[in-house]
């Protein structure tokens, strides 16, 4: 039931179906909410065809534990929803990242806070995607800023969501999530598949490998494996009062990514050399891109992975240039990251654009900005 190879003219959120599909998802649970029902409305369609389970549940909460289970059973799991609904599956997130099971969440973004605006774009979860659930824990999230990107990036997002067993998110928004465009599916696309334990002893669940990942035990096949989000050891033990395997614990679960943000980190860049750079990700790029696509004075660097932040070509922009210019639909996120990597890098201005609303910065809004920024 997958896509076949060739072009095709979709929506987002179907481009999103069609990855999921292709990457091998065979489990979904999700609740309706604007503006990401129809991912939910075309794998409720296409998972039953392929051998899969779909299902509605009561409330967000549901979703986001019953896709944790999913995994646990050897699926490719996932959810879709927006901000209200991401606000609720925060504490299982943690759970997922503690226990490190393997789920993708689609959160197309909306405006907030509480109902907010529900059909309209924002980019106001990208500190909640990374920081929204309690203790010290990485997650992987990429940002797409088309329909291509959108079955891309779902792909990846599988696909690392695996490797590394973490928590995967594309943050979309309700403009890349109802746009339409061009989607063109390669003859060949990169699956991961999980990596799973084989069977020599009781306890080889918890055994740690130089690359920080233990491969996954799946139940029904010998493992013994004890998933708790209490603290636990290598020995399937409870241990919450010991600092040492708290610590342990804690700092494998962060270095497995952090220690692999090359390999995880993916961004575009126009004009590299520009001493003026523009420093944007998702729909807030729209406008940047189209200035620095028209005069060679002005770059753009666009960030498809948020988290981990993309910390060398942030860096390496700001070093060769003079200024730089975030821009994001919110009133300041990721910006107060990427300002701590580019004054450490050695530029010493970081200017921001920001919109909230509903609507992406103009063309014409990046161009007033940079005028008062004396770049052009």
């Amino acid at each position: 039931m997958s896509i076949k190879p060739g072009e095709y003219f979709l929506q987002g959120n179907e481009a999103c179906v069609e990855a999921s599909m292709l990457a091998g998802a065979k489990f979904f649970a999700g609740y309706p909410i604007t503006p990401s029902t129809e991912i939910a409305e075309g794998l409720a369609a296409k998972l039953p065809q392929a051998g899969g389970e779909f299902l509605q549940m009561e409330d967000e909460i549901a979703c986001i534990s019953a896709v944790i289970g999913a995994s646990w059973g050897g699926a490719k799991a996932m959810t879709a929803t927006s901000g209200p609904g991401f606000s609720l599956m925060q504490e299982a997130i943690g759970y997922a990242a503690m226990t490190e099971t393997p789920v993708v969440v689609v959160n197309v973004m909306r405006g907030g806070p509480s109902t907010g605006q529900p059909t309209r774009a924002s980019q106001g979860d990208i500190m909640a995607t990374k920081y929204g659930s309690h203790g010290d824990y990485q997650v992987i999230a990429f940002a797409p800023a088309n329909v291509q990107e959108m079955f891309d990036l779902t792909v990846k997002a599988f696909n690392y969501a695996e490797k590394y067993r973490v928590p995967t998110f594309v943050l979309s928004d309700a403009e890349i999530g109802h746009m339409r465009g061009l989607l063109t599916v390669p003859k060949e696309v990169k699956i991961v598949n999980r990596k799973e334990k084989g069977v020599r002893r009781s306890d080889e669940a918890y055994d740690v490998p130089d690359d920080l990942v233990p491969p996954f035990p799946t139940f029904g096949k010998g493992h013994k494996a004890m998933v708790t989000g209490i603290t636990h050891s290598g020995k399937a033990a409870i241990e919450p009062e010991d600092p040492r395997i708290h610590q342990e614990l804690v700092r494998r679960l962060n270095e497995k990514i952090t220690k692999n943000r090359r390999d995880i980190n993916k961004w575009e860049v126009i004009e590299p050399d520009s001493k003026t750079m523009i420093v944007s990700y998702g729909s807030a790029s729209f406008g940047g891109r189209e200035v620095a696509a028209k005069d060679d004075r002005i770059g753009l660097l666009r960030l498809k992975t948020i988290w981990p932040l993309p910390v060398e070509p942030i860096a390496e922009a700001a070093a060769s240039c003079d200024q730089m210019l975030v821009c994001e639909m919110n009133l300041g996120q990721l910006y107060w990251e990427i300002k701590r990597v580019v004054l450490e890098a050695g530029c010493s201005r970081v200017e921001f654009l920001s919109k909230v609303g509903g609507e992406p910065p103009t063309p014409g809004e990046v161009r007033h900005k940079l005028r008062e920024m004396g770049a052009i």
